[in-house]
């Protein structure tokens, strides 16, 4: 997994094109410099394992993430004034700085916008969708879960997920359910996606577990509710986020997901000093 997470970090890198200057990438000084990583907005630090991981791909460096983890998924305030302090090569920490900052950054971001949602949801789970940036889903997926909140299904098929399009091609519900069914593996569950109560029933006759119900009013939620089989889960989504989330914390809820929690995460502020020793 790690030379996975490298082989991405050395693209990121890439898009800086260093190479393309090897006058300037080679007259950069060697000399130590004191770092400073100064978070200037409260939030959840996520993704420093990463960061640190920037500047070891760029070589020059025995800097190691275990000596800071304590820091990982701490919450820290604008006004404490808060700073990770470490040392680098200067050619190595001025070559990575940016994409190492943008990774801390959009991670942080997301775990701290996550935890607001997750606050306020109490017993019911904020679950993240896969609406996520194309190349950063495990690195977003991650910042969700150092916020507090629960990660969805990172591909089409970890969980078998009944949605629209599925329904309309097959010809319904129980059309659909039969044919996920009918490829046998056992131990992958089965989610319906469904849009009216109607649809609730038929889901119930076809034996489903657990059900996304998807684009229903609040008032339409406690009428699914009442309906509700033991031993089955209801998970809630469609438009739902931090401004509009209370109005879904209904009893019998189990969850509910929300791709705003990545994609509308607002940008947090952390920043690199660099210091002459």
């Amino acid at each position: 997994m790690e030379s996975l997470i490298d082989d991405q970090i050395k693209l990121f890198l890439a898009e800086d094109c260093l190479v393309n200057n090897l006058t300037y990438l080679n007259s950069l000084p060697n000399r130590e410099v004191k770092c400073h990583l100064k978070f200037k907005d409260d939030l959840i630090i996520a993704g420093l394992p990463w960061f640190f991981r920037v500047f070891q791909c760029l070589g020059g460096t025995d800097l190691n993430y275990s000596s800071f983890s304590e820091w990982e998924g701490k919450k820290v305030s604008r006004d404490d004034h808060t700073s990770i302090d470490f040392k680098l090569p200067f050619s190595t920490a001025l070559s990575g700085e940016r994409v190492a900052l943008n990774l801390l950054q959009r991670m942080s971001s997301i775990a701290s916008y996550t935890n607001k949602h997750v606050h306020m949801a109490g017993d019911i789970k904020i679950l993240d969708t896969r609406k996520t940036t194309p190349g950063l889903r495990s690195f977003e997926k991650y910042a969700v879960r150092i916020g507090g909140g629960h990660n969805h299904r990172m591909t089409q098929t970890d969980i078998f997920m009944i949605k629209d399009n599925h329904k309309s091609f097959f010809g319904g519900v129980t059309e659909a359910v039969e044919y996920f069914k009918q490829l046998n593996s056992f131990y992958t569950p089965l989610v319906l996606e469904i849009h009216s109560l109607e649809e609730l029933q038929e889901g119930y006759d076809c034996g489903v577990k657990h059900f996304l119900l998807d684009n229903f009013s609040p008032a339409e939620i406690k009428e699914a509710v009442g309906l509700k089989f033991e031993n089955v889960t209801y998970e809630v989504s469609g438009g739902i986020n931090l401004e509009n989330l209370k109005n879904y914390l209904i009893p019998g809820v189990d969850a509910i997901s929300s791709g705003s929690i990545i994609y509308n995460a607002p940008q947090v502020d952390i920043s690199l000093k660099m210091e002459k020793i």
